[in-house]
């Protein structure tokens, strides 16, 4: 029998699961495949649920986790959040009331998630991070994060500019304007901390970030940004951008004022999606550091070994390389996302 609290719990879940559809996206996919058993024979089923499709660069990320369980053979249940928090959250709950097998999700902030990851833990449904990494006083809430280091990508952007700076021989003040990622996101915090310590270390005298802002990692918030921006700081030679999409929207902008986007400011970005490889080979962006979205087989391969109940890294990194704009045109074709 349940007891007064089980049954709020079980109440919410159910609430949860039925009024998901009003608040985010929802769909189930499986194959017919039998290569996603685990140890018991049953189908892995996997509840995904996604931050959004704010970028290039998600969609990428969306495709490959829906391509890869397809190819798994596991059931997905995936969810887009559209960039809330709450939907997030209930579409977790729902899966816990729908009983997975595995909860994988990509947070949209840092904090908040531990209540919903503790109602995981009691049903005992393992959950993965995928992406974006959290602050949580319970490490044990979830069991392994994939996904870049975002703090060192700031860090291979400022080195990225420090050869961007040197080719295209300039000398002076560096006047930097920042378009930081959505507030309170891992890829926000972490990508600015790294930027800043290579500036404060090696920087202080002639990089100064003299404005910086969220473009909450779309192309519309990066162009109306950019624009304020421009408006004032009319000397702003140097333009970090946190993702791809944002530093596209601020060219529009740039262009607009009557200044060359990758000469008049150059541009420094992160992800490496193929518009940002175009624009880079057109002149208009000058370095990219690459933010590898494709990581659904990897993500396949920790559900199977989490399911059953294998010991797994706690931490696992993707590969990922740096391009300068001279490169763009060779590496262009090979772009899958």
């Amino acid at each position: 029998m349940l007891n007064r609290r089980g049954f709020l719990t079980a109440a919410v879940g159910v609430a949860a699961a039925s009024g998901l559809a009003a608040c985010a996206k929802e769909d189930d996919s499986s194959s017919g495949s039998d290569s996603g058993s685990g140890g018991g024979g049953k189908k892995i089923t996997l509840g995904f649920a996604q931050v959004g499709s704010e970028s290039g660069w998600r969609t990428a990320n969306t495709k490959s986790v829906k391509a890869a369980a397809k190819e798994a053979g596991y059931t997905l249940k995936f969810s887009d959040a559209q960039q809330k928090q709450e939907n997030q959250i209930s579409a977790i709950r729902s899966y816990i009331a729908q009983k997975v097998n595995v909860i994988a999700f990509s947070p949209v902030v840092v904090t908040g998630w531990d209540a919903v990851l503790k109602e995981a833990k009691t049903a005992k449904i393992p959950v993965i991070l995928t992406d974006r990494s959290i602050e949580t006083s319970d490490d044990s809430l979830y069991v392994s994060f994939i996904g870049s280091d975002f703090t060192d990508e700031g860090r291979r952007a400022a080195r990225m500019l420090e050869k961007v700076l040197a080719k295209a021989g300039h000398k002076g003040a560096v006047k930097i304007a920042q378009l930081e990622g959505t507030t309170g996101a891992a890829p926000a915090i972490e990508r600015a901390k790294g930027f800043k310590e290579v500036m404060d270390a090696e920087h202080k005298d002639d990089w100064k970030v003299v404005v910086s802002q969220t473009g909450d990692f779309t192309r519309a918030g990066g162009k109306q940004v950019m624009a304020a921006f421009l408006q004032s700081n009319p000397d702003i030679n140097v333009l970090y951008a946190h993702n791809d999409d944002m530093a596209l929207g601020a060219i529009q902008s740039i262009e607009a004022a009557g200044k060359k986007p990758g000469k008049d400011i150059l541009i420094v970005s992160v992800d490496g999606v193929k518009d940002g490889f175009v624009a880079m080979s057109e002149g208009k962006i000058n370095a990219i550091v690459e933010c590898n979205p494709l990581l659904g087989p990897q993500l396949m391969d920790l559900v199977k070994k989490v399911n059953d109940g294998e010991t797994v890294e706690r931490r696992i990194k993707t590969e990922e390389g740096d391009f300068m704009q001279d490169e763009a045109k060779a590496a262009l074709p090979d772009r899958k996302y």
